[in-house]
């Protein structure tokens, strides 16, 4: 028997149902007699996990899921360790995310987003070397957190807009008030002063300009 191995496979070779041996990319001749073959695919693969709910430190619930690149690391494993492989790398995985949030408040979590799947993959690679299975990437897809929480959040960045904004408009004011003081200031020293901003709009034009009885005083008013 004639069979030919992909690069991206591995076949084991079983002979009365006990393992015989595994073959690599090629082609070979086989004993057909007593003899089954299992093809397993070592390729990597993008694994989704749905989103799971957890509780942080500071007890909100977040709900997270996860994308995670695996790939067959030991085919023979893979194949006879457990009936379903795949069960146990999603429930490592799990259990390593669930670990990770507990551990952290929500605004650590947010922080954190890169530091996380890290440490995931590091504890849950025991757990899944058992099926065979290794995971070489893993990444936060979605940190979803509570609509009152994102409420509350929106509303102190808005708190604090609004706060910036009287700020500034508390300044201009002092600004204000403080220039309005200089020129009060220069005007009781200087008298001549007032005289010349009477010519200045009487210049400008568009004003009416009113003199008292004082010869020495005068004031302008601006027409609308």
């Amino acid at each position: 028997m004639r069979i030919v191995v992909q690069e991206w496979q591995r076949v084991l070779v079983y002979k009365d149902g006990r393992f015989e041996r595994e073959v690599g990319p090629g082609r070979y001749r086989l004993p057909r007699r007593h003899r089954r073959r299992v093809r397993v695919e070592v390729r990597p693969r993008l694994v989704v996990v749905p989103v799971q709910e957890v509780l942080t430190r500071d007890g909100l619930a977040v709900k997270v899921s996860l994308t995670m690149q695996v790939r067959v690391a030991d085919a023979r494993t893979w194949h006879e360790a457990f009936a379903d492989p795949e069960d146990v790398m999603y429930a490592a995985v799990q259990v390593a995310l669930r670990e990770e949030v507990a551990a952290r408040t929500l605004d650590e979590l947010l922080a954190d987003r890169a530091e996380v799947p890290e440490r995931m993959g590091v504890a849950a690679a025991p757990a899944v070397a058992t099926a065979g299975l290794a995971v070489d990437a893993l990444a936060l897809r979605d940190v979803i957190v509570p609509a009152e929480i994102r409420r509350a959040a929106a509303a102190v960045v808005t708190a604090r807009s609004e706060g910036l904004a009287a700020l500034e408009r508390a300044r201009s004011e002092v600004a204000a008030t403080r220039a309005l003081a200089n020129a009060a200031r220069m005007v009781a020293d200087h008298p001549g002063l007032l005289q010349l901003r009477t010519l200045q709009a009487v210049e400008a034009g568009g004003a009416t300009v009113v003199l008292s009885a004082d010869p020495g005083a005068a004031a302008a008013r601006a027409t609308s």
